[in-house]
């Protein structure tokens, strides 16, 4: 595999890559874009972790650079990565998210673990990565970057006005975007943050517990019965009174595991749902003003009791992305294509409204081959 010369030109195709919280495998999206607008969408591939690769990054969780728990996982997900990646051809680059093992905006550090120069050299092939640094570096959160990416997905679907993105990965994370705006970075284009737990602390549940490594379809959560009252502690955490733009880290409600270790299972997962949409739902009231329609994307959308959960919370018609034609498996992964085309073209990938960062500004580094 081979990238082409002109790494200038305005049209570019771009396999984007992207590992989540999940901690599940990773997704693969071809993607062509000019940077601004979807141009054509391509192949989309998915590559699972083993059960020992997995257990590697999961113990890596929480580390920085030097750790050896964090060096083990980077060639992991390097190897892993260079798989999925095999046998691509007319690429211009790869998106390389990597996998996070940590978050720390107060600090200003984030750590995706994952060498782009080593995937790079792997499969020879252009590798835009370090999405984050440049943005944190600048003051920003370094999260979410999608974003962006809503914003031209909006004006693909052709909405007539402003939408939300809801994506309900290991973290739960919002945008608000207005399609009629001239770029993702101009001002009032995007309002994003993450909204609070969602995926994570169920799966950590259930694999805790021997119930598997997530609740398939919202079964069990269907089953269960919601403790209001910790959910309502659970909401009163500093995070949520907080203006946005902010994001958080896959780990930062790790106390919830303790509260809810006396309840049965059923019960444990279903006020793990319910904290997940009352999230939300707070997170609404930091809109610029109400969408006409919540699209989910992310594996919570799979989730029964999640999205019904939503839709009786909501003050609008909520929808998986599949009802728009996008595709809620893939999407994160386009994402991180059409930010490597922005890269590429020199264009802004944060903004203020987004990560919260001083002025629009352009992040990623660039390893050849």
């Amino acid at each position: 595999m081979k990238g082409k010369g002109n790494d200038r030109a305005a049209r570019l195709r771009i396999a984007g890559t992207m590992s989540g919280t999940s901690l599940d495998g990773i997704d693969l999206a071809v993607i062509e874009t000019d940077g601004r607008e979807i141009l054509d969408l391509g192949e989309t591939r998915y590559r699972a972790y083993s059960a020992d690769e997995r257990a590697t990054i999961r113990e890596a969780l929480g580390t920085w650079p030097g750790d050896r728990r964090a060096e083990a996982a980077a060639r992991v997900v390097e190897a892993a990565h260079a798989q999925v990646c095999e046998g691509l051809e007319g690429i211009d680059a790869i998106g390389f998210h990597g996998q996070t093992l940590a978050h720390d905006p107060g600090e200003r550090r984030t750590h995706q673990a994952g060498d782009g120069a080593r995937l790079a050299a792997a499969t020879r092939c252009q590798v835009i990565w370090d999405f984050r640094s440049t943005d944190m570096e600048m003051g920003g959160q370094g999260a979410p970057l999608a974003p962006f990416y809503h914003w031209a997905c909006a004006r693909r679907i052709g909405a007539g006005g402003p939408v939300a993105f809801l994506n309900l990965g290991g973290v739960g994370n919002l945008t608000w975007t207005d399609p009629a705006a001239e770029a993702p970075e101009a001002p009032g284009a995007c309002v994003a943050f993450d909204t609070g737990p969602a995926n994570a602390p169920i799966d950590d549940v259930m694999r805790a517990r021997g119930l598997g490594d997530y609740d398939a379809g919202g079964a069990l959560a269907k089953a269960g019965r919601v403790e209001r009252d910790i959910v309502q502690a659970a909401l009163g955490a500093r995070y949520f009174a907080r203006m946005p733009p902010k994001s958080l880290d896959r780990n930062d409600f790790a106390d919830l595991f303790d509260v809810l270790a006396p309840l049965p299972d059923a019960d444990a997962v279903a006020t793990l749902v319910a904290i997940a949409v009352a999230a939300v739902a707070r997170g609404m009231a930091h809109l610029p003003e109400p969408p006409a329609q919540v699209l989910v994307t992310g594996g919570g959308r799979k989730n029964a009791a999640m999205m019904s959960g939503l839709r009786a919370a909501l003050k609008c018609p909520v929808h998986a992305v599949e009802t728009v034609g996008l595709d809620g498996d893939f999407l994160e992964a386009q994402a991180f294509g059409y930010l490597a085309a922005r890269v590429m073209n020199g264009m802004p990938t944060s903004a203020p409204g987004t990560t919260g960062v001083a002025a629009p500004v352009g992040g990623g580094r660039r390893s050849l081959p």
